[in-house]
């Protein structure tokens, strides 16, 4: 026999919030778990990340070649290529005022250590270091002022992902209606003036200041997605997850002008995960299996 519907509903779940407190202080400590002895663990950053000495910023410089060279490819995985346009660049550990970049027109999944550009204070190719190959106009000026705007920033990027285009004809920011998207919880900008293809210093000023002095996202009305790091992998990952927040973004509206009302986190839950997960080695670390299964898989990024 078939039970009876009693009509009774269910006493709704008693709201439950997360606390930092009874957690590790080192965000990245929180997120994974070696063996009981302690001998099982993960390192982040290599141990040259804060060198001083010539041996240890030497081994930087190279190790910063080889991950933004991994991080277009990534890109170029991702399929953000889009004609000559998009730029990631990264300080040199060195010489601080000068930055590595893409070269002009060179597809994102053929870049290689030795294609990237050395870029001068004033926007001119080194003539000695790196390769000899004209850079994106555009990119450095957005580039060079964000770079100056925001010196704890060693990595910018930016193209004009699929996604990221659209929403951003919105000129809104993404909500914060999944745990990804704690990513940009507090840490999204958007620049409402779009003022034509960056030909000017001062168009790349505008946008170093609507970034502000903290965020590391920015939508880029009627343009694109724009993400800074403290390490270019950080700035790749960010990218990425941010487009793709973009498309859910557009889902989501999507399904909500059809009368389906969506969910948006609430600021206590949003901030808990976001002390997380927004932490800069935590952020590096997610690009980690994306950049070894390029190393594997194309080997010839090392060239």
């Amino acid at each position: 026999m078939a039970p009876i519907a009693t009509g009774t509903t269910p006493a709704p779940a008693p709201e439950f919030h997360q606390s930092v407190s009874d957690l590790s202080k080192n965000p990245l400590e929180r997120t994974w778990r070696g063996n009981r002895e302690g001998t099982l663990k993960i390192d982040a950053y290599p141990e040259f990340m804060h060198a001083t000495d010539e041996e240890g910023l030497l081994k930087k410089r190279e190790w910063v070649k080889l991950h933004l060279a991994v991080a277009f490819r990534f890109w170029g995985k991702m399929g953000y290529g889009e004609g000559i346009s998009g730029h990631i660049t990264v300080r040199d550990p060195i010489l601080r005022d000068h930055f590595w970049m893409n070269p002009f027109g060179v597809h994102f999944s053929s870049m290689t250590i030795s294609k990237l550009v050395l870029v001068t204070p004033d926007g001119y190719v080194h003539p000695t270091l790196g390769a000899q190959l004209p850079i994106n106009m555009a990119g450095f000026y957005i580039h060079s002022a964000i770079h100056h705007a925001r010196p704890e920033v060693e990595a910018a990027g930016h193209c004009h992902s699929l996604h990221g285009k659209a929403w951003s004809a919105f000129g809104r920011p993404v909500d914060i209606t999944t745990q990804d998207s704690c990513l940009f919880y507090d840490n999204q900008a958007v620049y409402h003036n779009f003022g034509g293809i960056v030909l000017a210093a001062e168009e790349g000023a505008n946008i170093a200041k609507a970034l502000g002095p903290r965020n590391k996202c920015a939508i880029l009305q009627n343009h694109g997605l724009l993400t800074l790091g403290h390490t270019v992998d950080e700035c790749a990952y960010l990218f990425s997850a941010l487009d793709k927040q973009c498309k859910v973004q557009l889902m989501i509206e999507a399904a909500a002008a059809g009368g389906i009302k969506k969910s948006i986190i609430d600021d206590e839950d949003a901030k808990f995960t976001a002390a997380t997960i927004q932490y800069h080695e935590n952020v590096y670390y997610n690009l980690n299996p994306e950049v070894q299964l390029i190393l594997e898989r194309e080997p010839g990024v090392l060239n």
